[in-house]
């Protein structure tokens, strides 16, 4: 009678050990202060932008500012993941998003505000982040064993929803104490992610000796389109919130429909990402086990539904609800996507891998942000956003057809 307690303590003693790891917790604490850094930033531009501007196409710009960037490098940086240490070029890409953060908190102080400005410090962010994406993607598989990999991508994804609870609540606050002060703790945040990263041991990492060639830089795309799955999963993402996402017009909402201020669209901004904490910490805790790829399909199809009442929503508590929802059906997502990706990719590949991935996502967030101004301006906010919720729902049912291997997928981590 004694042996299934013991077994369970064990089980859930398992389940907590790899928050012990000393370097799995610098990786997680750094990864926390970068999102909430890049949260509290973005919350403060959109407001800043949008206050000067009142243009829902001058704040899809700033996405399409921050994601040329990160296209334009993406093979670069996938071979930079690849051949140097990792950690290292986290560290040197969250320096260089300090000097940035640093650089708007000069923008917001002069006068008048140079929008111009604006643009130009988040390409150079887009290219901070374009480096620090993949090889953070790709660090993750070097921390932990393979059979625990998928936890540490649900507290990875967990960590990284708690930050965009805290950091949208608290750009939105810190702004209504003076324009320049959520900069200065962006900047702050971004400096002690880089010490920790810093701080991390060198991790072993399989690295090729030879000379770069032509076929390396693009075997990252060759990997991906022979394997179905993970082709299907990266540009399942793409499509989806490239569509789906509304996030780019919460300013319009929060000030045009639903009156509210800069604390309020920290609300609005923090409202997914509650919903994806909880759903994620669930998934870190229970780790899907199968019918992953079913499931997969189930999570953005809600979100497409969600999408759709958030844009007939005019009610601030239905709003919330939507939002709620969207976050936790996206980290369902996310947490399949990633471990499917990264499990199925070796070492000596993943940053090439991951900057590929890097690219899908920076494509449905920050290049959806500029399609979602860019529809809204020429269409109307609600028609804007129920269409892509629309179109998320026929990419899902599409994708669903169209790659059979990734819909019958039953282990996240085939053995």
């Amino acid at each position: 009678m004694d042996a299934v307690p013991k077994d369970t303590a064990g089980v859930e003693r398992g389940r907590l050990s790899i928050l012990r790891q000393r370097d799995v917790l610098f990786y997680l604490i750094g990864r926390f202060l970068w999102i909430s850094a890049t949260q509290v930033m973005t919350v403060a531009v959109s407001w800043l932008v949008y206050d000067v501007t009142h243009s829902a196409m001058a704040l899809g710009l700033v996405g399409l500012a921050a994601f040329g960037p990160k296209l334009a490098l993406s093979l670069v940086s996938g071979i930079v993941a690849d051949r140097f240490e990792r950690r290292l070029v986290i560290g040197c890409s969250f320096i260089l998003m300090a000097v940035v953060a640093l650089g708007l908190l000069s923008v917001a102080v002069s006068e008048p505000v140079a929008i111009g400005r604006v643009y130009g410090l988040f390409i150079l962010f887009g290219i901070a982040r374009g480096f620090a994406t993949p090889a953070s993607q790709a660090m993750v598989a070097n921390l932990v064993p393979r059979d625990v990999f998928s936890r540490v991508v649900g507290i990875s994804s967990s960590t990284s929803q708690i930050a965009t609870i805290i950091g949208p609540a608290l750009g939105g606050l810190l702004y209504v104490f003076g324009a320049w002060i959520p900069f200065a703790v962006a900047s702050t945040a971004y400096l002690l992610a880089a010490a920790l990263n810093f701080l991390i041991s060198k991790k072993p990492q399989t690295v090729a000796k030879s000379p770069v060639k032509l076929s390396d830089i693009f075997a990252g795309l060759v990997f991906i389109w022979h394997r179905p799955a993970v082709l299907g999963a990266i540009s399942l993402d793409l499509f989806t919130v490239l569509l789906g996402g509304a996030t780019a017009l919460l300013p319009i909402i929060a000030h045009e429909i639903l009156h509210l201020g800069p604390m309020g669209l920290g609300v609005l901004r923090s409202a997914p990402a509650v919903g994806a904490v909880m759903v994620g910490l669930f998934l870190a805790y229970y780790p899907i086990e199968r019918n992953a790829g079913v499931k997969l399909f189930i999570a953005t199809t809600i979100f497409g539904l969600a999408t759709i009442m958030f844009g007939f929503s005019a009610n601030v508590y239905l709003s919330l609800a939507m939002l709620w929802l969207i976050g936790a059906s996206d980290v369902c997502s996310v947490v399949i996507r990633q471990t499917l990706v990264q499990a199925d990719t070796p070492d000596a590949m993943r940053g090439r891998v991951a900057a590929v991935n890097s690219v899908f996502v920076g494509a449905s967030n920050e290049l959806g942000e500029f399609e979602s101004g860019a529809t809204a301006a020429l269409f109307g906010l609600v028609p804007a956003i129920v269409c892509g919720g629309a179109g998320t729902i026929i990419v899902s049912a599409l994708w669903a057809w169209m790659f059979p291997a990734l819909r019958r997928r039953d282990h996240l981590v085939e053995t």
